[in-house]
């Protein structure tokens, strides 16, 4: 019995998503052939020239006005990587802020860090920045971004049309919901628990595959309401330029001395610093040990005659 009621139920969901597919379907023939054929219903007369353009004209209207709504409604995530030299990152980072602001965006991640240059004495500073601003205003930040400097070092624009995945999403979406509604009358229908039970754990795995399909189309709504710009600010490579000549090298054989001199210095600081701690606990407790043997030695060698010539106890008779 329960496994009739399922069947059943199967048989007017395939029914009820086929006559949506054709109800959708007629209903986009009858739009295709009243746009081609506008007068059609009318009575069958002859058209003058004047109303074959006329007509001509209305249809490359109807055309234009579908591809720009199709234009609009196309979902397209549009992201650039831009880098760029500027004297001072700290104040073209506050200028980024600035304009991504103007344009009803936000910043999402700001770092700076220092590097080190190929002046040792100096360090410069390098600033990211992730920005994002509504796609609308993508092509008019970028450009702004890309004015603040005459040296631009990396510019690259990608875009990636979801509008295919989109539509895909809602299609399986309203599938599952009217999966979820029919399931939803069966489970009105039971008169078993077991039945009940196998019904609504149906229920929960289209209500689960609803909500990740809500949860992808939401995010790439969000991905292609608004663009996102990576910005690198660089400071400018400081070129060094090695001077030559007699002097210089007189110059440079003076440094490496002092230089050498210094280390043979603190290699004998060194030296002396890590034999302090071996020759007070190695060292001298070896040669204390060594020179109580040899002592110990020759005062053996020097009893040694005197206990040989030493006259000998006479028996008791």
């Amino acid at each position: 019995m329960r496994t009739l009621k399922l069947l059943v139920a199967l048989l007017s969901l395939v029914t009820f998503v086929a006559c949506g597919g054709a109800r959708n379907e007629a209903e986009q023939r009858s739009v295709a052939s009243s746009v081609k054929n506008p007068v059609s219903e009318g009575p069958k007369e002859s058209l003058t020239k004047g109303q074959t353009s006329a007509v001509n004209f209305s249809l490359q209207q109807a055309s234009q006005a579908e591809a720009f709504n199709d234009a609009l409604n196309r979902k397209i995530i549009k992201d650039a990587e831009v880098s760029l030299e500027v004297d001072s990152p700290l104040e073209t980072q506050r200028s980024v802020i600035s304009i991504a602001e103007s344009h009803g965006g936000f910043v999402v991640t700001s770092e700076s860090k220092q590097r080190q240059s190929d002046d040792p004495s100096q360090r410069v500073m390098d600033v990211s920045l992730v920005i994002r601003v509504p796609s609308s205003q993508f092509g008019p930040t970028r450009d702004e971004i890309l004015g603040l400097s005459k040296r631009v070092l990396d510019n690259k624009n990608t875009g990636q049309d979801v509008t295919e995945e989109f539509i895909d999403l809602e299609a399986r979406i309203k599938t599952q919901t009217a999966l979820e509604a029919q399931f939803m009358e069966i489970m009105k229908q039971a008169r078993k628990v077991e039945d009940a039970l196998e019904v609504q754990r149906q229920i929960a795995e289209v209500r689960t595959e609803i909500e990740k399909l809500e949860g992808r189309k939401r995010f790439l709504e969000n991905r292609s309401s608004l663009s996102t710009i990576n910005v690198n600010l660089k400071s400018p490579t400081t070129i060094l330029i090695s001077p030559t000549g007699y002097v210089h090298e007189v110059k440079e054989a003076g440094k490496e001395s002092i230089a050498i001199a210094r280390e043979i210095v603190l290699f004998l600081v060194r030296f002396v610093i890590v034999m302090i701690p071996i020759c007070l606990f190695i060292v001298l407790p070896l040669g204390l040990m060594f020179r109580y043997t040899i002592r110990r030695a020759r005062r053996l060698r020097l009893t040694a005659p005197l206990t040989a010539e030493a006259p000998q106890p006479v028996p008791p008779a």
